[in-house]
């Protein structure tokens, strides 16, 4: 097996909640994360690569546990894909990427956004295509996609001041 992936082999694309899959019903309740739109924004943009979506949570990661964590890093851990991508809420996004700095091996990369993708304004598009692009050329490492810049896992924090991921 070489040390990187060949552009056929498919791209995991996990899904466990956060912002970019949030829902919002009517005036009068919160948001909720809903079903998984990622497929739907990959299909739009015409990605022509094999992925495959696994869908892992249905939380908004401040409700993310340690045992959820670890679902997610055995789940990808079980999985042949050595490229993945994984959306995730932005709030404990660095929390979850350093929990799986032990599969730095493959290329993990870690995006979400900071308004739903179903808003007509939002980064979630931008985000995922980013992330896509990214898992497809980085080296073996895990990663964060977010703002229009890609940061080494344990080198990065959300500054909530800014609500932008910064190097740390």
């Amino acid at each position: 097996m070489s040390s990187q992936p060949s552009a056929d082999e498919p791209i995991l694309v996990a899904t466990t909640g956060g912002t970019i899959d949030k829902v919002y019903f009517d005036a009068s309740s919160d948001y909720e994360v809903g079903e998984s739109v990622v497929d739907d924004l990959l299909k739009q943009a015409h990605v022509r690569a094999s992925y495959e979506i696994l869908s892992l949570l249905r939380k908004d990661s401040l409700e993310l546990t340690d045992a959820d964590r670890q679902t997610i890093l055995e789940s990808i851990g079980a999985r042949p894909e050595r490229r993945v991508i994984i959306t995730h809420g932005t709030d404990t996004m660095t929390d979850t990427a350093r929990c799986l700095v032990s599969l730095s091996e493959r290329t993990i990369v870690l995006t979400g956004s900071l308004s739903p993708a179903r808003f007509a304004r939002t980064d979630a598009v931008f985000n995922v295509g980013m992330a896509f692009a990214a898992v497809q050329s980085l080296p073996g490492g895990v990663y964060i996609v977010m703002n229009g810049q890609v940061f080494q896992a344990d080198r990065v924090r959300k500054d909530r001041e800014q609500n932008a991921f910064v190097r740390c």
